[in-house]
């Protein structure tokens, strides 16, 4: 256990970022403390809000002298608790959304230089100002900032055309833990200099060094999009469905979500400007989107023949395609309240996990098996991004029971899923990373030659351990 701060260290760094900057009163440190879903809650004798590299480069060098945890913070939307101090109050909080600049924005090289406070919004933004698109899209994209992106290796909607943040990413800027700093923005996409670091800070959740900026990849805007929503019988009628679209639509298939029924009942009763596209209920729906860049090639009527042949093959129980772009949005709105809209339904156990697609129908009957057999009467709520394997395999209460007693199974149900995905050779993170929540299941899943190998580079890049404490390993 580290020591406190002294009153006096504490004004050495504020020195750093200016007491403006430096925030010590519990009310304006609240925000900081408490991730979104309440289930993780720290201290911290100060939040440091560094408005450059500089800045962030003398805080390390400072806390690596003195022995001092730092906790790097983005949007706090992450969901594994990786982002919170811990309760002992002798951890850092390293705030980077001052660090927000555009810095350059390189539309015919196709790439954009952004710092790590620039919100997922703000960077799609800056890259439709300059006629292109940066994919990368999340529910809390609003929040979500750049540097928490990366750190976690967030995927969201579009990875099955475009690939998860480590795919949208060329160079990075970071602070290592002594504070020297990292300059390697680089533009290149082929770099077959050594080791990728790039690769080894992307998805590392802060425990290596400090992501200040990146270099990230920007696409030509899609001349066009079709998106519809599908109802299905089964998630074995959604692999099928699956296989016929990308035979058929090839590059143009974008995005391919899919949900059970539950999810979507939960969104329709607890969140507001959301609508049934459907007027009966079904088992399983998916939403498929296809687009084209800005070729000159169209890709109107695509997904009306698609549907039409999926049909006449068995695979789809009906369909509704979007006839404007209202009515996509409406569509993709009903998609991203699932989270959310499951709070109104008591507890939830979440699982954020990944199988091979073909496994995926699989998994979920057994795991369906395994929650019942846990806690009789608890409802699974699963949806995800089925192109990629990743499903959000979350559980609700049963309907009547006690939240904090239901919430007290977490453990035990976790556990038994994991087993589960393990089995199917899956991951027990796929795009939510590991933080506090799964940092035990980690080592029980990992082989022991992986978790030394983790174990050594860590040691090797922050040997005083200073760097977001605690998570990860």
């Amino acid at each position: 256990m580290r020591e406190p701060l002294s009153e006096d260290l504490i004004e050495r760094f504020a020195h750093i970022v200016g007491d403006a900057n430096a925030l010590t009163r519990p009310g304006d440190q609240a925000a900081y403390l408490t991730e979104w879903r309440d289930r993780y809650s720290g201290k911290t004798p100060v939040v440091l809000r560094p408005g450059s590299t500089e800045e962030v480069s003398r805080i390390l060098a400072l806390a690596y002298a003195e022995s001092v945890g730092v906790v790097p913070q983005g949007g706090n939307t992450g969901l594994v608790g990786g982002q919170i101090p811990s309760v002992e109050g002798n951890e850092i909080v390293l705030s980077l959304g001052r660090l927000n600049k555009v810095r350059d924005v390189d539309a015919a090289g196709g790439t954009m230089i952004v710092e790590a406070g620039v919100t997922l919004l703000g960077a799609q933004n800056a890259a439709t100002a300059a006629g292109r698109m940066f994919p990368l899209s999340l529910p809390s994209e609003g929040s979500a900032q750049i540097g928490g992106v990366l750190a976690t290796n967030a995927g969201g909607t579009a990875v099955l055309a475009y690939g998860n943040a480590r795919s949208l990413t060329l160079g990075l800027e970071a602070v290592l833990a002594d504070g020297r700093v990292w300059h390697g923005l680089r533009r290149l996409k082929k770099d077959n200099t050594g080791y990728d670091l790039r690769d080894l800070l992307i998805g590392s959740e802060g425990t290596l060094g400090v992501i200040t900026a990146a270099c990230v990849k920007l696409f030509p805007a899609p001349a066009e999009r079709e998106t519809a929503i599908v109802a299905l019988q089964s998630p074995q009628q959604a692999l099928k469905l699956f296989r016929l679209a990308e035979a058929e639509a090839g590059g143009a298939l974008t995005a391919f979500e899919f949900w059970a029924h539950r999810a979507q009942a939960f969104a329709l009763d607890y969140s507001p400007n959301v609508r049934d596209p459907f007027t009966d209920a079904y088992p399983w729906y998916a939403l498929i989107e296809l687009s084209h860049g800005g070729s000159g090639a169209r890709v109107s009527n695509t997904i009306e023949p698609l549907l039409t042949c999926a049909h006449a093959k068995g695979l789809i129980l009906d369909a509704t395609i979007a006839r404007s772009l209202r009515q996509a949005e409406d569509f993709w709105r009903l998609r991203e309240a699932f989270s959310e809209a499951q709070k109104g339904a008591g507890g939830s156990i979440k699982h954020d996990i990944s199988v091979p697609v073909a496994r995926i129908p699989e998994f979920l009957e057994r795991s369906a098996v395994v929650v019942e057999r846990i806690c009789a009467g608890a409802r699974p709520v699963p949806f995800g991004h089925f192109g990629d394997g990743n499903l959000h395999y979350n559980v609700s209460q049963p309907e009547g029971m006690d939240r904090a007693a239901y919430l007290a199974l977490w453990e035990t149900m976790s556990e038994a899923i994991f087993e589960l995905v393990t089995e199917l050779d899956g991951s027990i993170s796929a795009e939510h990373g590991i933080g506090q929540m799964k940092r035990e299941a980690l080592v029980r899943y990992k082989s022991q030659v992986e978790i030394d190998m983790m174990r050594a580079v860590k040691h090797a890049l922050d040997p005083k351990g200073i760097l977001n404490p605690g998570k990860l390993l």
